[in-house]
C-alpha cells in the first residue's frame, strides 16, 4: 500500500571513502558505525569530522551498540562472538554466541533496561549481563536491522529474505512472545532500521537502492532513492531530526573484496519528518 508521499528532502553527503560501513548508531552527538570492510568503527560529527575509534583483530566487525554502562559492544560475525570495549581500549569477550549456533551472527540492539539482543542465521539470541546467550526466537528470514520502541515493549526485526518486519513482545525477563507481521513490504528488501515519533519504521533496501519510511501495516510514506545499495539507516543530530543513511555499491558475497577496495560506500543525510525514539 502507498499513501500520497511528501516532497522528497535533499541527500547530502557527509562521509565518503568507506569500504563497507553498517550499524550507524547516535552516540555522545556523534555518529558511530561500522566500517566492517576495513575492521574499524568510526564515529564522525556533524561537520564530516571522523576519527577511527577502535580497530579490530577480527574480520568481521558487523554492528555495534552500548551496554547501560556505556561499554562498547560490538558483533564479530564470522566468529560468532561478542566483544566488549574496555575503558583501556582493549577488546575482550564479552559473550560466546557458538553455544547457540556457530552459523554466524550479525545485528545487534541492546533496550532501555540493558537487554541485549543479537541476531544471525539461527534468529534472535539474548545476552544476559553475565555475558551467557539464550536463543529467543527462531526461523527469521535472514535477520537483520532490529529496533526497540521507546516504551521496550517491542522489537521490530527486518526479515531481508522475508521482505517484511515482523514484530516481537519483549517480556519482563527479554523474553519474545506474540511473533506477528509489523508490515509486508511487497517488493521492498529491509537491512538496517530505525523508528521514529510517528511510529514509523525506516528501513535500508540494498537491492532497491533506496531508504523507505512506512507505517505499521505496511504503509509507504516517503522513499528516498540513491545511486547505490542502503544498508543502514539511524535518525540522530540535534533532536534527531537527521537522517543518516549508509550506502555503497554491491556487487555480491563473493566479491565483498573487490568492494572494500572500491571504497564506494558513504554516510548520507536528509532531514527527517520525525524525530527518532527507542532503540538503537
Amino acid at each position: 500500500m502507498r499513501s500520497d508521499q511528501i516532497s522528497l528532502p535533499r541527500v547530502e553527503t557527509l562521509l565518503t571513502g568507506l569500504a563497507m560501513g553498517e550499524s550507524p548508531r547516535w552516540h555522545e552527538n556523534r555518529l558511530w558505525l561500522s566500517d566492517w570492510g576495513a575492521q574499524e568503527i568510526l564515529a564522525v560529527d556533524l561537520d564530516g569530522n571522523s576519527e577511527i575509534v577502535v580497530r579490530t583483530p577480527f574480520a568481521l566487525p558487523f554492528c555495534i551498540d552500548w551496554l547501560p554502562d556505556r561499554r562498547l559492544l560490538v558483533v564479530s560475525g564470522r566468529e560468532s562472538l561478542l566483544y566488549r570495549l574496555e575503558s583501556d581500549g582493549s577488546l575482550v569477550s564479552h559473550a560466546d554466541l557458538r553455544v547457540v549456533s556457530d552459523k554466524g551472527w550479525n545485528e545487534i540492539v541492546v533496550d532501555g533496561r540493558g537487554n541485549t539482543y543479537v541476531n544471525g542465521g539461527p534468529g534472535i539470541a539474548l545476552v544476559a549481563p553475565d555475558g551467557s546467550p539464550r536463543q529467543v526466537a527462531e526461523g527469521i528470514a535472514f535477520p537483520n536491522g532490529m529496533a526497540v520502541t521507546p516504551d521496550n515493549a517491542t522489537l521490530i526485526i527486518a526479515e531481508s529474505h522475508g521482505k517484511k518486519l515482523t514484530a516481537f513482545d519483549i517480556g519482563a525477563d527479554g523474553t519474545l512472545s506474540n511473533r506477528r507481521v509489523w508490515a509486508d513490504l511487497g517488493g521492498g528488501v529491509p537491512d538496517g532500521i530505525c523508528i521514529d515519533a510517528e511510529n514509523a519504521v525506516w528501513y535500508a533496501d540494498v537491492p532497491n537502492k533506496s531508504c523507505v519510511r512506512v507505517r505499521e501495516g505496511g504503509e509507504v510514506l516517503q522513499t528516498i532513492n540513491l545511486d547505490r545499495g542502503c544498508f543502514a539507516c539511524m535518525l540522530g543530530g540535534v533532536g534527531r531530526r537527521t537522517l543518516f543513511m549508509i550506502a555503497a555499491e554491491w556487487r555480491g558475497m563473493e566479491k565483498i573484496a573487490e568492494v572494500a577496495r572500491a571504497r564506494t560506500g558513504q554516510v548520507l543525510t536528509a532531514k527527517a519528518p520525525a524525530p527518532g525514539v527507542g532503540w538503537p
